[in-house]
């Protein structure tokens, strides 16, 4: 089903007046046209930039949410946040924003919420429909004050991939400022569990699994991914060779 939609998108943006001229320059073909950047622009080309996913009624919710990603970031630190349930745990915003902040989970339930009943499709293959609650990150970000030359937003996690490094994953501002994208603290009318992501993680709706960066511990607005862990602006992208734009 997501290889069917992506080439679907890929088939019909092949059409679109103009392809050919973008084409006749090397470096601009191997630029755009690389399998990743065309899908995105492909995409962003013929969908709205607010275009919204699928949301499905709640008959529909998957008996069972299977936890992607890491099921328990098992650190000392995460340990001792849950034991005391989140009460310590903040959540940093900062980069280039005007106004930084430390949120506790108190805060964030203080923002307007949101609920919506989305799949989840993993690039592994599986999918479940979940019913999310919590805050769209625009609100977050709103608050924080985005500085002019913000173009990504990353987010730091506390899961620890290895060498004491967390996961870390990033999306630009069309998908952090889309209506479905959210800052989630509740799953199936109930707070996050440990293996789906506590005490927060990221919904955007419109890409893979592995864009859903859960234990979120803080968020970076930065004006370019180089500096992002290997520079391809998430931990799968940079040590697996996944896509950054990871759309569906």
């Amino acid at each position: 089903m997501i290889l069917h939609r992506r080439a679907l998108i890929l088939g019909a943006a092949a059409t679109l007046a103009g392809c050919d001229r973008l084409a006749k320059n090397a470096t601009v073909r191997e630029t755009l046209f690389s399998a990743e950047n065309f899908h995105k622009w492909a995409q962003r080309s013929l969908m709205a930039r607010d275009a919204l996913a699928h949301e499905f009624r709640p008959d529909q919710i998957s008996p069972f949410f299977r936890p992607n990603g890491t099921a328990n970031p098992n650190t000392p630190e995460y340990k001792t946040l849950w034991r005391n349930g989140f009460a310590d745990w903040r959540l940093k915003v900062g980069g280039l924003v005007d106004r930084p902040m430390s949120l506790s989970l108190a805060q964030l339930h203080g923002f307007r919420h949101r609920e919506q009943i989305t799949r989840h499709d993993c690039v592994e293959g599986w999918s479940a429909i979940g019913r999310w609650r919590g805050v769209p990150l625009k609100q977050v970000l709103d608050a924080a004050r985005l500085r002019d030359g913000a173009r990504y937003i990353v987010f730091h996690c506390a899961d620890d991939m290895g060498g004491g490094k967390g996961y870390y994953e990033s999306i630009d501002l069309t998908d952090a400022f889309h209506p479905q994208t959210i800052l989630a603290f509740a799953l199936n009318g109930e707070p996050l569990r440990v293996a789906n992501g506590a005490p927060l993680r990221l919904r955007v709706e419109r890409q893979l699994g592995y864009k859903q960066a859960k234990y979120l511990m803080a968020i970076e607005a930065v004006a370019s991914l180089e500096s992002v862990g290997g520079g391809k602006g998430g931990f799968w992208e940079d040590h697996a060779g996944y896509d950054w734009y990871a759309g569906i």
